[in-house]
């Protein structure tokens, strides 16, 4: 790995016991349920179907007596009803792609973008990256909160800022090579795209200024951080968010562990649900993902559903409580023949295959009754030649089978041959008929 820079200062909440974040928690809790239920209609109106009060949470376990909050609430109160302030007072509005139905929309207030950049720069620093860097920004600009997240947090810490965004991939590696950055934020798969470039261009990825990558935006898996890691000789770190609850910055890896996501838990109250019963989950064990907001001003958001699927785990680098890596969606999962299936599980698999690039696209389809499953996968550059690709796709089909549990027809391309992502990768293509 390339050198990393000098141990960073950390805020003091950074390291605080866990009674003091206790604490604090349960104070802003009480602002936050308050502030949602004395300025949004929707929470006002739920908190009394499920006949209780703000008033009535006192410790932290109370919360769980609240209702919860799904993309389906926001998208019914589109555009602005969720917002706890005047429209006046919305300083910056966001909003998802809307590719699932209504766009969800998100605003923030001034405090609300400081404190999002006040995250976004303690990530940064957590990841390894420190006041003078430059950093070199991929991640979507516009109404996809990645490119002005990173953007503000990075100059927040004091780092200098390439905004470049997606797309554009030659000229990304060529920027690489010139302005020499020493950190990228970027969705996994489009590091990919950036790493077939450098290989197209003749480049050594290895000889690159780049010492630290911050991904996100998508789920990845371990087995990606290794070929990103060896290929660049860089750090590959996770970050986690999601516009519902702020945009990026809402946990963080810490380069000197990597051993999950610390959730900056000051601003993001984590829980842990069963997906199908809502009861609340010990620490440890998997289920959903759920966020409270804890100090944001224009939007507070409640209970909210991420649909994303970890577990919680006491903090290392931090005082403060890690997530795993996520392992999937609650609602992106495949049902393949009554088998439950993750495209993460498909992807830790290709990776397994010496033969095979990491771009894939896993394709449905039904014959009859029963759901069929093809995976369309790269050969690497030096196992293009029609055995190699043969090789591959039958211990392919033989690895997914064994470990994940279902068949798949595999279909291994030559390089360059699976749809290119310059954001987040499509990764499923449901082509089944619709009910």
């Amino acid at each position: 790995m390339k050198r990393n820079s000098g141990p960073a200062v950390l805020d003091p909440i950074e390291t605080a016991s866990r009674d003091e974040i206790a604490t604090l928690q349960v104070q802003r809790l009480k602002w936050s349920l308050a502030h949602a239920f004395q300025n949004v209609p929707h929470y006002r109106a739920a908190f009394e179907a499920a006949g209780v009060h703000p008033d009535d949470f006192h410790t932290l376990a109370d919360l769980a007596k609240f209702p919860f909050t799904t993309k389906h609430d926001l998208r019914a109160n589109y555009p602005f009803g969720m917002f706890a302030v005047p429209r006046s007072e919305v300083s910056r509005i966001h909003a998802s792609s809307g590719t699932t139905g209504k766009p969800t929309v998100v605003g923030y207030t001034r405090r609300d973008l400081d404190v999002w950049a006040e995250v976004m720069a303690r990530s940064i620093r957590a990841a390894g990256g420190r006041p003078g860097d430059l950093l070199h920004v991929c991640y979507g600009y516009g109404l996809f909160t990645g490119g002005l997240g990173a953007h503000y947090g990075a100059e927040r810490l004091g780092c200098t800022v390439v905004p470049m965004s997606g797309g554009q991939t030659e000229r990304q590696v060529q920027l690489i090579q010139d302005f020499q950055p020493r950190i990228i934020m970027v969705t996994p798969s489009y590091m990919l795209s950036i790493l077939d470039e450098f290989r197209a261009a003749g480049v050594d990825p290895r000889e690159s200024s780049l010492g630290i990558g911050i991904f996100g935006a998508e789920p990845w898996t371990n087995s990606m951080r290794e070929e990103i890691e060896a290929a660049f000789g860089m750090h590959a770190i996770d970050i986690y968010g999601l516009s519902e609850v702020m945009g990026p910055g809402v946990a963080q890896e810490c380069v000197e562990t990597k051993d999950g996501l610390h959730i900056w838990e000051d601003h993001f109250y984590p829980e842990i649900i069963d997906p199908v019963t809502g009861k609340v989950l010990p620490d440890g064990e998997m289920g959903e993902l759920v966020f409270t907001s804890l100090s944001k001003e224009a939007m507070p958001v409640v209970r909210y559903r991420t649909r994303d699927l970890t577990r919680l785990l006491p903090g290392t680098a931090r005082s403060m409580r890690r997530m795993e890596k996520i392992t999937g969606r609650s609602d992106d999962m495949l049902i393949i023949r009554g088998v439950n299936v993750f495209p993460t599980q498909v992807e830790e698999q290709i990776l397994r295959c010496a033969g095979l690039a990491g771009h894939y696209q896993i394709e449905l389809t039904r014959e009859g009754r029963l759901d069929e499953m093809r995976v369309l996968v790269e050969a690497r550059a030096d196992h293009a030649d029609e055995a190699s690709r043969t090789a591959s796709a039958g211990l392919l089909a033989h690895r997914i089978k064994e470990i994940i549990g279902v068949t798949a027809a595999i279909t291994v391309t030559d390089p360059g041959g699976v749809e290119r992502s310059q954001g987040k990768a499509r990764r499923v293509v449901d082509l089944r008929p619709k009910a």
